[in-house]
């Protein structure tokens, strides 16, 4: 069974910095795009940043570009995502979403979803 668990949300004030982790089991890590979505009441989840554990650059949707940074732990089959200078737009749910294959921003692509983690930006 695959299981993916995401933790490290929290509240922070504008500024400040997060580390998100997604805990994968069951899942053939090496062979897996690892995704993070936010998703704030009455919008639709959209995709943030994705890794491919196949190679490739990672993905970053535009408003978290240079502030935000994914990375992996084979090892542990976790991937992170360094949320820094948050701002109050960034308050959201976020979940770490995995496949196998490539990066993909579509929600559809993912298969396995972890339960989100909140996230709040005090400003």
């Amino acid at each position: 069974e695959v299981q993916l668990q995401a933790s490290g949300g929290g509240l922070v004030q504008a500024g400040g910095s997060l580390r998100l982790s997604c805990r994968t089991s069951g899942l053939s890590f090496e062979d897996s795009a690892i995704a993070w979505f936010r998703q704030v009441p009455g919008k639709q989840r959209e995709g943030i940043s994705c890794i491919s554990m196949t190679g490739g650059a990672p993905w970053y949707e535009d408003s978290v570009k240079g502030r935000f940074t994914i990375s992996s732990d084979n090892d542990k089959n976790t991937v992170y995502l360094q949320m820094n200078s948050l701002k109050p737009e960034d308050m959201a749910a976020y979940y770490c979403a995995a496949d196998l294959g490539r990066c993909s921003f579509l929600r559809s692509a993912y298969q396995f979803w972890g339960k989100g983690t909140q996230v709040t930006v005090s400003s």
